[in-house]
C-alpha cells in the first residue's frame, strides 16, 4: 500500500525543497492568522510551484468566509482544500461545488467515541483527517505537538480515506504506522525547530524513519 506524506505549515523554499526532496505527496499551506504558520495566500502560490507535478499542494482553513477562500484559491492554486474548523457536511459540500476542488475534513479526536463523528461528512468529504484535540487553552485547532491513541483508528472501515495527524515526530510514526495502519500521515510541528520555523534536517530525519519503519514491516 503507499502512503501518503503531508508536510504542513510550509513557509519557506528550504522546507518545500526538503519536503519534495523526501518524496511528500502533499505540502500544506495555512491560511489561520493565530497560527505561527500563517502564509498569505501570494506567498503560498510562489512557494507551491515547485510542487508541480510532484506533490498536491493543500490550503488549511479554519472556518473561513467565502470571501478569505476566494482570495486563498485565486492566489494559491490549491488542488485541495482542507477544513480545520467546525464545518458543517453542508458546507463542505457547498465549497465543493464552489471550487470545485477535493474537500479534506479534518476531526478532533481524543476517543473512540468521536470517530462517530464522521458519519454524516461520508460520501460528501473526499478525505478525512483524525488530528488529537487540542490542548485547553490553546487558540490553534492543529498542530499543537499533540498525539491521540491511534488505535482508535483500527475500528474504521478498511476502504475510508484519511490521514493520521497529531504529534508525530521521527521517534513515533514507526508506532503510529504499526497501531493504525494508515493510507496517509500528517506532520507539522514535529519537524519544526521552533513553532512555525520548519527544520530541513528534520524533515529529512522524518522521512528516513518512515522508510526504516516500513522497510521493518516488509521484512
Amino acid at each position: 500500500m503507499t502512503l501518503d506524506i503531508k508536510i504542513c505549515g510550509l513557509k519557506t523554499d528550504a522546507a518545500m525543497a526538503a519536503a519534495l526532496a523526501g518524496g511528500a505527496s502533499h505540502v500544506g499551506f495555512i491560511f489561520f492568522a493565530k497560527s505561527p504558520r500563517y502564509v498569505e495566500p501570494a506567498e503560498a502560490g510562489r512557494l507551491r510551484q515547485a510542487a508541480t507535478g510532484r506533490a498536491k499542494a493543500v490550503a488549511v482553513t479554519v472556518d473561513a468566509d467565502d470571501a478569505f477562500l476566494d482570495e486563498i484559491v485565486a492566489g494559491m492554486q490549491p488542488d485541495m482544500l482542507q477544513l480545520h474548523g467546525a464545518e458543517t457536511p453542508a458546507r463542505v459540500a457547498e465549497l465543493k461545488s464552489r471550487y470545485g476542488l477535493p474537500v479534506m475534513k479534518v476531526l478532533s479526536v481524543s476517543e473512540a467515541a468521536d470517530i462517530e463523528r464522521i458519519k454524516p461528512y461520508i460520501g460528501i468529504a473526499d478525505r478525512f483527517m483524525f488530528d488529537a484535540k487540542p490542548p485547553k487553552g490553546s487558540q490553534l485547532p492543529g498542530g499543537n505537538g499533540v498525539a491521540f491513541d491511534w488505535r482508535i483508528l483500527t475500528g474504521l472501515d478498511a476502504g475510508l480515506d484519511y490521514m493520521l495527524s497529531g504529534g508525530l515526530n521521527a521517534a513515533n510514526v514507526g508506532d503510529a504506522l504499526r497501531l493504525a495502519n494508515p493510507p496517509g500521515i500528517d506532520i507539522s510541528s514535529g519537524v519544526e525547530s521552533a513553532p512555525g520555523v520548519k527544520d530541513p534536517a528534520l524533515i529529512e530525519q522524518f522521512f528516513r524513519a518512515v522508510r526504516t519503519a516500513r522497510d521493518d514491516r516488509a521484512a
